[in-house]
């Protein structure tokens, strides 16, 4: 596609495309049992809208973040049952809307189910964003609907779906948290996630840590992003967070599995809500490359007292942030990284002596063009038990996106054992031949701490089209280790 062809508004979500080859992820509820195909003949994926991709027009319509048809965000990320959460939500024009609740899971492979629709709101055009140093907020927009999360509820990750009554559609994503024990914590990577958020992709007011407009409505790149992003704003287009689908391909394969899982956000980490010695394990299932000092301390405090760390993607923990307060005091709603521009320390972890390596075991190596195969090594180790893969065999398309791999002169974290799994050449953007590896090791308290070291390992355990056996049979060996089941 010409970059003549492309809306304005599209080519923030362009730019990011690049970073991550599995998109936005599925949204469960539009699910097709076939492909469908647009006007130029480009195959358009399951999850999307599947009216619109017959070429009908008589079904929901994204929205977008010029016309603003409808754009919402939650009050806070996550929240606990019996809690409230509340929704601020912009209409134009002004006309009723429903709110539909979904919680994302397995549910027979319908990958999500719907748990209650509120009345019929009445939706107003709500005040222009604000901006002040390219830092966007929208946190003097009016509440729209307050959901009341029964005491029964389900913990879990959830989306709001709304729509419009003449038919236009956005999302919000939220998480159910509870602090009873389970086996495994999931951490959504909200930080992440806010961190790429251009909200509005409009070519004109729009940034995130990567990108800002110019007068021209030109994309601009990371040296002219904003260095705080403010929570209080929905995500730009259609309403879901750019890595949100590694998330829920890892939901659906371990409720499948029936995995006693507990949930949690990167914010709930920082903030001290998160206790690890409750869990076996913390599952990080998807891209979650921004960590403040307290996430960090957490993370290593759980290794250091036998909980073990399962990270499925790629480039964790590359860039140091920092939370801060909104406006009005509510806590953790600005997000800052001041990258390399300005007064203060580096942004990196590894710039400041703490290199990721020291908890992961590998750390980032650089992005991955076209996906490679993942070369298996040490294929007698117990996590490729069962697979079938031996050493050398090739599992295709699973190094992607980003990559990892072990740095021979940055320090080790202490360890009783320490393997690599995959050791898989690739080409970079320059052609150059670098390699990817898959990391485990085991902490002296007894926890294991494993990097899958590529972002196509979640969704090779439940995205259509890249699902491999042998990583879900390994991920299965991983977790029930960790978990002691027999």
């Amino acid at each position: 596609m010409g970059a003549e062809q492309i809306r304005r508004w599209e080519s923030g979500a362009l730019a990011h495309a690049v970073s991550d080859p599995f998109g936005q992820g599925p949204l469960p509820w539009l699910r097709g049992s076939e492909n469908y195909f647009d006007d130029t003949g480009q195959m358009v994926p399951w999850y999307a809208d599947e009216i619109l991709a017959r070429g009908g027009g008589g079904g929901p319509r994204t929205a977008d973040d010029v016309k603003r048809q409808i754009k919402g965000f939650a009050s806070t990320g996550a929240v606990a049952p019996g809690e409230s959460i509340d929704f601020h939500i912009t209409v134009d024009p002004p006309q009723q809307f429903l709110v539909d609740v979904y919680r994302i899971g397995h549910y027979g492979g319908d990958g999500a189910a719907k748990i209650t629709t509120s009345p019929r709101l009445s939706g107003i055009v709500q005040p222009a964003p604000l901006t002040a140093d390219r830092t966007v907020s929208c946190h003097h927009w009016w509440q729209s609907w307050r959901l009341q999360v029964p005491t029964y509820w389900s913990i879990g990750a959830y989306v709001a779906v709304l729509t419009t009554a003449d038919g236009y559609r956005s999302h919000i994503p939220f998480t159910v948290r509870d602090s009873h024990p389970a086996d495994l914590l999931l951490v959504l990577p909200d930080v992440t996630w806010q961190a790429y958020n251009l909200y509005p992709e409009d070519g004109r007011t729009g940034a995130s840590l990567y990108h800002a407009w110019d007068e021209e409505g030109r994309l601009l790149g990371e040296e002219d992003a904003a260095v705080t992003v403010s929570f209080d704003r929905p995500y730009a287009g259609a309403g879901l967070p750019l890595h949100v689908g590694h998330a829920y391909d890892f939901i659906r394969w371990a409720e499948r599995y029936g995995y006693d899982l507990a949930y949690a956000e990167t914010r709930d980490l920082h903030a001290g809500r998160v206790d690890p010695s409750r869990y076996r394990g913390l599952v990080f299932p998807g891209h979650d490359e921004y960590w403040s000092a307290p996430m960090r301390r957490t993370a290593e405090l759980a290794r250091d007292q036998g909980t073990s760390l399962v990270f499925l993607s790629a480039n964790t923990m590359y860039w140091q942030v920092e939370l801060g307060p909104s406006p009005s005091g509510v806590p953790d709603r600005l997000l800052t990284c001041r990258k390399r521009r300005g007064p203060g320390r580096p942004a990196l972890w590894r710039e400041v002596d703490r290199p990721e390596q020291r908890l992961l075991g590998i750390q980032y190596a650089g992005r991955v063009p076209e996906p490679h195969p993942m070369v298996v090594r040490n294929a007698e180790h117990w996590l490729w038990e069962a697979t079938g893969a031996g050493d050398g065999d090739e599992l295709p398309g699973m190094v992607a996106g980003e990559a990892d791999r072990y740095f021979p002169r940055t320090a080790l974290p202490e360890h009783q054992g320490r393997i690599l799994l995959a050791h898989s050449p690739y080409q970079d953007g320059d052609g150059a031949v670098r390699h990817q590896e898959t990391s485990l090791y085991r902490a002296p308290s007894g926890a294991w701490v494993f990097a899958s070291g590529t972002f196509a390992w979640s969704p090779a355990l439940d995205r259509p089209g890249h699902v491999d056996a042998r990583v879900q049979r390994a991920t299965a060996n991983l977790l029930d280790r960790i978990c002691k089941r027999d």
